[in-house]
C-alpha cells in the first residue's frame, strides 16, 4: 500500500499587504500581487524575492513573503530552499501557526519526521482547529509506523474540515490496511468524491474491497490505480490476487509474476495485511 501523498495544498498561501505597496503605479504593488497569486512557481519566486529584497514591508508581510516563496520552491521539489524560507518565516514570527505548519510539511517531505512532528505539535498548540496541520502530523505518524496516532489526527482533521480529501485518503489507507474494510471504503469514497483521484486512494480502496470479498470492485479500483501509476507494484499484485479469486487464473498469475519480478518482497507486504 501507499501512504497518501502530501499535497501542495497542505502548505498555506496567505496574502501580504504592506502599506508601502498600496500605490497601484509602483512596481512593488505588482510584486505583491504575483507573490500572493497561484501563478507558476517561477513567477512567484521572482516576485516574492523582489519584495523581500526591497525591504519595504513590515515583519508580518515579510514572513508571508518568505512563506509564499517557500511554497513555490516546495512545488518545484526544491525542499532545501523551501526549508530555508520557512526557517526565515519562523525566525520572524515564532508563533505563526502557518509558518510552523509549512516548515513541518517540508520537513516531512525531507524525511525528518521527528522535527516535522515537533513543528506540527507547535502549530496545533497555537491553533487547535488547524485541520491541515493535524493531517500533516498524521502523515508523519504514519511514516514513523504509528497508525493509531495517525488515525486519531486524521479523524480530528476531518471533524474540523469534512472536505479535506487528503485526510479521508489517509483514513482510507489506515482502515484498509488494519482490517476495517467497510469503514475504509466509506473513507475512500469521501476522498474520491472530494477530488483525491490518486493511485494511493484507489489502491487503498481496492485493498478494502479485496479483504471484503468484492472482487469486481477491487479489480476496478486496482485498474484505476494502475492507470494513474502503471509501476505501482502493490496494485499489480493485489489485482492478480483478485483475478485469481474471480477465476481468471492465467491473468491473475501473470499480474503476480510481474509484481514479484519488480518487487520480490511484495508477498510479505500483503501478508502483513492478512491477504494472501
Amino acid at each position: 500500500m501507499l501512504s497518501p501523498r502530501l499535497a501542495a495544498a497542505f502548505f498555506l498561501i496567505l496574502a501580504l499587504t504592506p502599506a508601502a505597496a498600496q500605490k497601484p503605479n509602483e512596481p512593488q504593488f505588482r510584486n505583491v500581487e504575483l507573490c500572493n497569486s497561484a501563478a507558476a512557481p517561477e513567477t512567484r519566486i521572482e516576485a516574492c524575492s523582489a519584495f523581500i529584497e526591497a525591504g519595504r514591508g513590515g515583519p508580518s508581510s515579510l514572513a508571508t513573503a518568505y512563506d509564499n516563496r517557500g511554497i513555490a520552491y516546495a512545488e518545484k521539489a526544491d525542499y532545501d530552499r523551501a526549508a530555508a524560507d520557512f526557517e526565515s518565516a519562523v525566525a520572524i514570527d515564532p508563533r505563526s501557526a502557518r509558518s510552523l505548519n509549512n516548515r513541518g510539511a517540508v520537513r516531512l517531505r525531507r524525511g525528518d519526521y521527528d522535527a516535522a512532528i515537533d513543528d506540527l505539535d507547535r502549530a496545533v498548540g497555537l491553533r487547535p482547529d488547524y485541520a491541515r496541520a493535524l493531517a500533516n502530523r498524521a502523515e508523519a505518524w504514519l511514516k514513523k509506523g504509528d497508525p493509531g496516532r495517525a488515525e486519531r489526527d486524521y479523524g480530528a482533521a476531518v471533524r474540523l474540515n469534512a472536505d479535506l480529501e487528503e485526510a479521508w485518503s489517509g483514513l482510507c489507507w489506515i482502515r484498509a490496511s488494519t482490517g476495517d474494510p467497510q469503514a475504509a471504503v466509506a473513507a475512500c469514497d469521501r476522498a474520491v468524491a472530494g477530488g483525491a483521484h490518486t493511485a494511493a486512494t484507489y489502491d487503498s480502496r481496492a485493498l478494502a474491497h479485496l479483504r471484503a470479498g468484492r472482487m469486481e470492485a477491487a479489480i476496478a479500483d486496482y485498474d484505476a490505480a494502475l492507470r494513474i501509476d502503471p509501476k505501482l507494484t502493490l496494485a499489480l499484485y493485489g489485482r492478480g490476487l483478485a483475478k485469481i479469486k474471480r477465476g481468471e487464473t492465467a491473468f491473475g498469475y501473470a499480474d503476480i509474476a510481474a509484481a514479484k519480478a519488480a518487487r520480490p518482497d511484495v508477498v510479505e507486504e500483503f501478508a502483513r495485511y492478512g491477504v494472501r
